[in-house]
């Protein structure tokens, strides 16, 4: 029976994760992390582009019409896999930013020249502060920026081409009505 004393601790855990935690993930998808700034403004930002002579990317470039936000790095396996996809989505029109989060402008460049350059404008978070008012938990995290502005959706991890297909393609030609 003593033996067994050290498991009343742990039942009282996870009666407690079970209480409490259950209603709050029921519905929910586990892997899915939620944004604060979901419907709310891109925090104002100006970031420097990849060599002096390029302008970089300002907050106030993803208003006018829904555009989608790709923060990526050159160092970033899932980046390197993704990319084919959005040079392909560029290809077919749809508005793609780039913010280069917390990577060396050379590296970048590097990376968009070797592997494809999707992006209407880039701009090099190289401290990784504009990511950080982004809510930005790694790389890559695509966003869904609506024409005013607004953060509409996050995609966290590699964009896949369903993912692409049956969320944010529909999600920007809705926002575009």
């Amino acid at each position: 029976m003593r033996r067994l004393l050290f498991l009343v601790p742990l039942a009282v855990v996870v009666g407690l994760i079970g209480a409490l935690g259950w209603p709050i993930l029921e519905g929910r998808d586990p892997r899915a992390l939620p944004s604060v700034l979901l419907d709310k403004p891109v925090p104002p930002f100006a970031l420097p582009g990849l060599t002096p002579d390029v302008p970089g990317l300002e907050s106030v470039e993803l208003t006018g019409r829904p555009v989608l936000v790709n923060v990526f790095a050159s160092w970033c396996a899932p980046c390197r896999q993704e990319i084919p996809l959005m040079v392909g989505l560029a290809a077919e029109g749809v508005p793609i930013y780039g913010i280069a989060y917390k990577d060396d402008p050379a590296a970048t460049r590097r990376f968009l020249a070797q592997l494809g350059d999707p992006y209407r404008g880039v701009g090099v978070d190289r401290d990784g502060r504009v990511g950080i008012e982004l809510g930005v938990y790694g790389v890559p995290e695509t966003f869904v920026v609506d024409a005013a502005g607004r953060i509409r959706h996050r995609h966290v991890g590699l964009l896949t081409e369903d993912a692409a297909r049956r969320t944010l393609l529909p999600l920007l030609e809705e926002l575009a009505k």
